[in-house]
């Protein structure tokens, strides 16, 4: 029975080990179980990429690209700077032509259509560049090639119009969210976590309004179907795709929760205080622990402006 027993629970860790490929909507599909998601754009004119996972899932993250199609690899596009959505960016960015892509960068000579480019807010680069104490600044080739600095950056790819849009000060103070317009799907990054209540990085930039007004956003730009379900559909940063009803309850959640801990603060209650308090209490058994999302909403509104 033992080798028997060894075989099925090596079978059963192989399949936990395998991504999840889901067809979204038109031409965008999503890549779970990477680290974050990874929404995967395919067409005549190559494959784009909206964020890479975690660095070590690359094998896997390419394998599934390629069930989806052969063509290169044009452009990665990230909604954010955290590892479990770039750690991908460097191992894109060295894989040999025969995948479809080169340096990030090129050589002297090189025709752009055989180098990947990064796109992300500048916020993004300079994250990477000088992510703070502690923190070792990411390497050359998995940095953005491609930024900007305005609140919208269009591209135009696969015949489809893509509008890359500046959330600030959010979940970091570099989200993006990605709308490929014909498709109908918006790529949220963190700022919409399925799994879990959002996490608000306060030391790269983030804070708790920037989370709702960004859920108030996706809800500004998705269109129900049919009494609130289908039409556009949002690919979270974890977790399953969702539609504009889902958006719409998370939104509410978290704006009750700032509204339980900011009627706490006028109170003079002291961040243990509204904690012991649990302001998450009826939403816990559905998103988790609370403690450190009630700490940043806490730090978020007491911030010296």
């Amino acid at each position: 029975m033992k080798p028997l027993l060894l075989l099925f629970s090596g079978a059963l860790l192989a399949l936990a080990q395998q991504l999840d490929v889901i067809p979204v909507q038109g031409n965008v599909y999503m890549i779970a179980g990477a680290g974050g998601n990874i929404a995967v754009q395919v067409g005549p004119s190559g494959v784009l990429l909206v964020d890479t996972g975690n660095a070590a899932s690359y094998d896997k993250v390419m394998a599934a690209v390629r069930k989806l199609s052969d063509k290169p690899i044009r452009y990665i596009v990230n909604t954010h700077v955290h590892a479990d959505h770039v750690g991908g960016n460097e191992a894109f960015a060295k894989t040999g032509a025969s995948a479809g892509v080169r340096s990030i960068r090129g050589t002297p000579g090189e025709s752009l259509t055989n180098v990947v480019q990064i796109l992300a807010h500048d916020n993004v680069l300079q994250r990477m560049v000088d992510p703070g104490a502690g923190e070792k600044p990411a390497a050359g080739e998995a940095q953005p090639t491609d930024t900007w600095i305005g609140p919208e950056k269009d591209l135009f790819f696969n015949n489809e119009t893509i509008a890359i849009l500046h959330q600030p000060t959010a979940h970091t103070d570099g989200d993006s969210f990605v709308y490929f317009r014909r498709s109908d799907v918006v790529v949220a990054g963190d700022i919409l976590d399925m799994n879990r209540y959002p996490i608000v990085d306060l030391a790269k930039g983030g804070n708790i309004q920037g989370v709702i007004d960004g859920l108030n956003h996706l809800l500004d730009i998705a269109i129900p179907q049919h009494h609130e379900e289908g039409g556009t559909y949002i690919i979270p940063g974890s977790g399953r795709v969702v539609d504009e009803f889902d958006v719409l309850e998370y939104r509410d959640m978290v704006t009750i929760i700032r509204d339980r801990v900011q009627a706490m603060v006028k109170k003079n209650m002291s961040l243990g205080q509204i904690k012991e308090s649990r302001p998450t209490r009826d939403y816990d058994a559905r998103f988790g622990p609370s403690d450190v999302f009630v700490e940043s909403i806490y730090k978020s509104l007491t911030a010296k402006k």
